[in-house]
């Protein structure tokens, strides 16, 4: 909803001169073997990037686990990997190292943890989870972090990227994260 960004899509804000979308895309394109945006306004913007979008299954503002459960309903993949727009600096190894972390664990998600904090939108998990998803869902839920304690959860540590989940919700974040492009 970006409430604090005046309801501007963020996806679509420029930091380093593009929008926040296209620095996602590219940093994730090397990683997975197809993407997929979760879009709910717009549209016509997002079709530009020649990605397969999915509008969320259930109308109205009900947070990530709806735009993940959308998604799982279509990927036809055992995994899925889940970022958010707003987060323009991701790892190289983001998916890499979630996936080792999953498989390590013997988890059913894996999320990262950037030393400080668990990240739960910056997730792996196994699309096999979409049922439980879609009943957790329909009892009335959307608490990410109830969802995920259903389940085997691997939290992998990413405290060696300080700047990666850096994410964009007032004007002032703009600012930071250019700082960080700069510094490269």
């Amino acid at each position: 909803m970006a409430r604090r960004m005046g309801g501007q899509d963020k996806g679509l804000l420029k930091v380093a001169g593009k929008p926040l979308i296209e620095h996602v895309i590219n940093s994730l394109r090397p990683q997975v073997s197809s993407l997929i945006i979760n879009i709910n306004r717009n549209l016509d913007s997002y079709k530009s990037y020649g990605i397969p979008m999915v509008v969320d299954s259930i109308s109205g503002y009900h947070g990530p686990l709806i735009g993940m459960a959308s998604c799982m309903c279509v990927v036809d993949r055992d995994y899925m990997v889940t970022v958010p727009c707003d987060s323009p600096n991701l790892p190289t190894d983001l998916v890499q190292r979630l996936y080792n972390g999953l498989i390590r664990e013997q988890a059913e998600i894996s999320v990262a943890h950037d030393g400080e904090y668990i990240q739960p939108v910056f997730a792996l998990m196994q699309t096999n989870l979409l049922d439980s998803l879609l009943a957790f869902l329909d009892s009335g839920e959307r608490k990410i972090s109830k969802w995920f304690d259903r389940h085997k959860l691997a939290t992998v540590d990413f405290s060696d990227e300080p700047d990666a989940f850096i994410n964009i919700n007032t004007p002032e974040d703009i600012e930071q994260i250019e700082a960080v492009f700069e510094k490269r």
